[in-house]
């Protein structure tokens, strides 16, 4: 196996496969060696050329910065010579090739798949059979959890489980802030995965269950139901009962098979490394387009981690009003870094420099191939549902449980994680974790659903994409992920304005 690769014919640097020592050689595709001049790690990069100081480094085909000095062959590339490009809130211009748009959405809804899941009464389909407790406040955390522990022990026929999903919010919110947190926790109540609901309230929050029912919509009152604990002589008897009557009704619930246009999948990454970009995210990528070719949904957010590969995606939006809702999205979220005095284009994080990911540009180039080929249908608003099939673009933050949760909350079933350093958490929705590398892979077995490291081993792409899907297509029948197995569930609401 080689010990390197070079993912464009035009980058000056390549992507070492396993550690180089100083002195040890790689031997390039044109026949020249380049001993290594100091120590490199594992998904780190070395310059096959030259670089003066000021010269683009280019990777993926693209600049993920300029050298911050001389860089000699065999030099290690990395945050201490390297500078992002980016800067302020730029101007940008649709430069799509329509040619290639039109040929793709023509190709939208072309093959066909089934899995089995749940058809809901408003048409939307359930990949999960679960009853869920929805605090509308913090205060009633506990009482959530608890309520959750008891029931589990009544649950039965096709329910899969009683989850509490806890969170800080609901009072003491203003303006669009709390928006935000009655839209998301709206969301989640109406979520195809959950046969049920108990909407848990405290009494005196502002969002309280009767501000939030506007926002949740007409219900089925036997799968919805409200508990109000300060109204209640006894919460924890009072909220059995209504989770009896829940689990009764959602019990009877059956699998059925349907296509795979009723699939949502959530794109995510996290604990990225140098691998990433050439493992994992472009195999998710195979995976958005062929959902989308059986005529569902992919939903791409982390709009942070757009930064630098923006305009690669707005020159795949399907025409120009989507296009100005992307440039909107992207300059929308400078300016809320600017507003917060924060730089808009700081470095990745330790874990993600650790892994051989130097500037934002190098993660983005990385991140964005999760989005696949296919073009971009719609732009949706933090909380926003979406009803658009093929790829969505959904503004959010990077935090992982944040931006796992927004896409929960946007429709999606089933969120494809991939991780170059691991994981354990969930969100709302099965959270199927895919390893960039092999050793990661073997060292947290107990996290990770699916390999796609074997890449570096010699296993092409179709035939991963092949077992990736099949596996999706089980996960949304009923096959249990590592973090469900673990009995994990997480949500984290994005917090943007003041606390009273």
């Amino acid at each position: 196996m080689s010990k390197y690769l070079q993912i464009h014919p035009e980058d000056n640097v390549v992507v070492c496969l396993e550690p180089l020592k100083e002195g040890e050689s790689i031997t390039l595709s044109d026949g020249r060696e380049i001993a290594a001049k100091e120590e490199i790690p594992a998904g780190h990069k070395i310059a096959i050329k030259d670089l003066s100081s000021n010269d683009n480094v280019i990777k993926y085909g693209y600049a993920i910065g300029h050298a911050t000095e001389d860089i000699s062959i065999g030099r290690w590339v990395h945050t201490h010579d390297i500078k992002t490009n980016l800067e302020g809130i730029l101007d940008y211009k649709y430069e799509p090739n329509k040619e290639d748009i039109d040929k793709k959405i023509s190709l939208m809804g072309t093959k066909r798949a089934t899995f089995k899941g749940f058809v809901r009464a408003n048409g939307k389909v359930g990949i999960r059979n679960e009853v869920w407790i929805i605090p509308t406040v913090g205060c009633v955390n506990n009482i959530a959890t608890a309520l959750a522990k008891q029931a589990n022990a009544l649950v039965k026929g096709s329910v899969d489980e009683v989850v509490a999903f806890t969170h800080n919010y609901g009072c003491s919110q203003t303006g669009d802030d709390q928006e935000h947190t009655r839209t998301i926790l709206a969301d989640l109540i109406n979520h195809p995965n959950a046969g049920g609901v108990l909407v848990l309230g405290l009494g005196c929050e502002n969002s309280n269950i009767d501000v939030l029912k506007p926002y949740i919509g007409k219900a089925d009152e036997s799968r919805v139901k409200f508990l109000v604990s300060q109204q209640s002589d006894d919460e924890m008897e009072d909220g059995v009962n209504l989770l009896k009557e829940i689990i009764e009704v959602a019990s009877k619930d059956e699998r059925q098979e349907v296509d795979a246009s009723k699939l949502v999948i959530g794109l995510k990454c996290g604990g990225s490394d140098g691998f990433s970009g050439i493992t994992a995210n472009p195999l998710v990528g195979r995976i958005s387009d062929r959902i989308i070719e059986c005529g569902g949904t992919s939903i791409l957010t982390e709009v942070p981690e757009m930064f630098g590969a923006e305009t690669i995606l707005m020159n795949r939006c399907k025409d120009e009003a989507t296009f100005n809702d992307t440039v909107n999205m992207i300059n929308g979220f400078k300016d809320y870094f600017t507003k917060q005095g924060e730089p808009i284009y700081e470095n990745p994080s330790p874990g993600n420099k650790a892994g051989g990911i130097t500037t934002l540009e190098d993660k983005s180039l990385g991140c964005t191939q999760k989005s696949g080929d296919y073009p971009v249908m719609n732009v949706m608003e933090y909380g926003e549902k979406t009803d658009v099939t093929g790829l969505n673009l959904l503004c959010a933050p990077g935090n992982d449980l944040c931006a796992a949760t927004a896409l929960a909350s946007a429709g999606a079933q089933i969120v494809l994680f991939t991780t170059g350093r691991g994981t354990p958490f969930a969100c709302p929705v099965p959270t199927m974790k895919i390893a960039s590398n092999n050793t990661i892979a073997d060292k947290k077995s107990n996290w990770i659903d699916f390999r796609a490291g074997q890449i570096l081993e010699g296993r092409t792409f179709e035939e991963l994409t092949d077992e990736l899907f099949d596996k999706i297509l089980r996960t949304a029948s009923g096959e249990k992920l590592k973090s469900e197995e673990a009995g994990f569930h997480d949500m984290a609401i994005w917090k943007r304005g003041v606390t009273l």
